[in-house]
């Protein structure tokens, strides 16, 4: 079993995403273990990118701070394989085409290889043009992660039928970003997607109450939040790291018994 699956084997997995270098990698790294002491069961880590077109402005400032401050892909390369003498959970990089092809597709994968990253997710990327990285993703033992948006429609059987490592779940349209209320039905999204997927599905895109996530997890297999988590970032900055694990538990906690 792929540590991804795995992930999701125990339960409701809860999936907190954080933008690497934001406000710097010592604190990535600290944050990143808190939210796996206080539940995470897989973390997505963003690669910074100059034009990130699926983020709202919450993401987009945290992109351009840990840019300033100097982060690079090496520099979140060497970070991962630290993480990784005492992280066991999953981690999954969500960043955006260009970033991987200016580093080299293979390359990039291979790395991921070796530093212990286990599946990419790539926004801007559909699936009729997943054939660039997909293949290159397999021979280096990635997971490519499938998005499914409300207005994938016709399109959702085909590309969940395909889907490896779990399917990101689009809850809302636009951008990402907290929202006071997600009025997509979801529950229908969800079951139109596990009727042709052989892995897990999990709804991201505004959510960032307990409530919310329960909501999310009472359908589908799991919640993934992004911005409110980089709100505290954005507030505490190198003292993140207790706010971000206390927020993780009480998310976790909010969708474990489901």
């Amino acid at each position: 079993m792929s540590r991804i699956a795995e992930a999701f084997a125990k339960g409701k997995a809860f999936i907190p995403f954080i933008t690497c270098g934001d406000p710097d990698l010592e604190t990535t790294k600290a944050v990143v273990r808190a939210a796996v002491e206080n539940g995470a069961d897989l973390v997505e880590l963003g690669i910074p990118f100059s034009d990130p077109t699926a983020e709202g402005p919450v993401i987009q400032g945290a992109n351009l701070r840990a840019l300033a401050g100097g982060v690079t892909t090496d520099k979140i390369f060497d970070m991962v394989k630290e993480l990784r003498e005492d992280v066991t959970v999953p981690m999954v990089f969500m960043t955006y085409a260009n970033v991987v092809f200016s580093y080299g597709t293979e390359r990039f994968c291979q790395k991921c290889r070796e530093v212990g990253i286990d599946g990419m997710i790539l926004p801007d990327v559909p699936f009729e043009e997943k054939e660039d990285f997909d293949p290159i993703c397999k021979k280096y033992g990635l997971d490519l992660i499938s998005l499914i948006a409300p207005t994938s429609e016709n399109r959702i059987a085909m590309i969940a039928k395909e889907a490896t490592g779990f399917i990101y779940i689009v809850s809302s349209l636009g951008v990402t970003g907290v929202r006071s209320e997600i009025t997509t039905d979801i529950g229908k999204l969800v079951s139109m997607v596990k009727a042709s997927a052989k892995v897990p599905c999990a709804v991201g895109f505004g959510i960032s109450t307990p409530e919310q996530a329960a909501a999310m997890a009472a359908h589908a297999d799991g919640a993934i939040v992004g911005s409110a988590i980089i709100r505290l970032l954005e507030k505490h900055k190198t003292e993140a790291a207790g706010p971000v694990g206390e927020y993780v538990r009480s998310m976790k906690d909010a969708i474990r018994d489901l």
